[in-house]
């Protein structure tokens, strides 16, 4: 994806990625994206083609922004009162979400133009910023917590691998299996 870095968090540049933005998402719930073009997405946000093309260069490149965007959560993780409950309640809001066709779908798309990453880093940094607040919180009252990598390599990336290249649903007993091993290890 090659967005302009630097851009301002207000003024006309905002109010231009916001207006792209709800088009974007607007056509694609009306219609295949197979059947999306810049230009329609333009007409819709009230801009010229030559604004997308200027900012996002095509449209995939449009489409992962969008989706990196969807991705990004905006709640902060369900409080159960434990750790394990807390974990148990992200897993299983995010497993369902992923997995979804809407998820699956803004997931290609954020990884489809990614030349440097940016797309897969910002999505790992949301992911991790959850999995803090969880075990913040936990820390806080006083449980024992594994390590942020932990859940991140022995948690997190088994159940995207398998979603992202398996192309599968994963069952809660699959992931409840990888976080009762690292919660194991968390006593020890």
């Amino acid at each position: 994806m090659v967005v302009k870095d630097g851009i301002r968090p207000g003024g006309r540049s905002a109010r231009v990625q916001a207006a792209v933005h709800a088009a974007t998402r607007e056509l694609l719930a009306r219609m295949d994206r197979a059947e999306l073009t810049i230009p329609m997405i333009a007409a819709a946000a009230g801009v010229t083609p030559s604004t997308i093309y200027r900012r996002w260069h095509d449209l995939p490149s449009l489409l992962a922004d969008v989706a990196v965007a969807r991705l990004r959560p905006d709640a902060e993780p369900a409080r159960t009162g434990t750790l394990r409950g807390d974990l148990d309640a992200w897993l299983e809001q995010y497993v369902d979400e992923i997995c979804s066709a809407p998820g699956r779908a803004m997931t290609a798309d954020a990884l489809a133009c990614d030349p440097r990453d940016r797309n897969a880093g910002s999505c790992a940094a949301y992911i991790r910023q959850q999995l803090e607040a969880i075990v913040g919180r936990a820390a806080e009252r006083g449980e024992p917590v594994p390590g942020l990598d932990a859940l991140m390599d022995h948690v997190v990336a088994p159940v995207v691998y398998r979603i992202v290249f398996g192309h599968e649903t994963v069952a809660p007993a699959f992931w409840r299996g990888l976080l009762d091993r690292v919660l194991a290890e968390t006593k020890r």
